[in-house]
């Protein structure tokens, strides 16, 4: 078990790309977990967005880990705080958004110019590798997870 808690918390304390992919991540994704949350931003906050996963037919308990993966997932990612685990939650998350909210069937690219029928999955695809580079990679230069990590040798 000891081993396993390591390896979640090991990172390469010199490398900036993943601190770069970190708060890029972060910075993209936490707007829309403080519209979820809090309301931000012409948000609904909490009981309109789990409202909103009601009528898709989804229970209310994965509106809430939604919330959580786009609002903490986010604040954690930035910070450096259990970054595997975060962005991992955000990895689902938005894969999840991406199949249940009909983007791959409106094709690739966003309706910049509102011709489309609905946004395309090109924003998905950056966000999917972000985080799927931080579930690998850890959370990189100045991080809590490095302290963390230091603590555990």
């Amino acid at each position: 078990m000891n081993t396993l808690i390591k390896k979640f918390f090991a990172t390469d304390v010199q490398n900036w790309s993943l601190l770069v992919s970190r708060l890029a991540l972060g910075i993209v994704i936490l707007p829309h977990g403080m519209q979820k949350a809090l309301g931000s931003f012409g948000g609904y906050g909490i009981s309109g967005t789990l409202g909103f996963f009601e009528s898709l037919g989804l229970p209310v308990f994965l509106g809430f880990l939604g919330i959580l993966a786009e609002f903490v997932g986010a604040i954690g990612v930035i910070l450096g705080v259990g970054t595997r685990f975060m962005a991992l939650s955000i990895f689902l998350m938005m894969t999840g958004a991406m199949i249940m909210g009909g983007h791959i069937q409106n094709g690739f690219f966003m309706n910049w110019n509102g011709v489309l029928p609905g946004e395309g999955f090109e924003y998905f695809i950056l966000v999917l590798g972000l985080a799927l580079s931080l579930v690998i990679g850890g959370s990189g230069k100045y991080s809590f997870d490095n302290l963390i990590s230091k603590k555990l040798k």
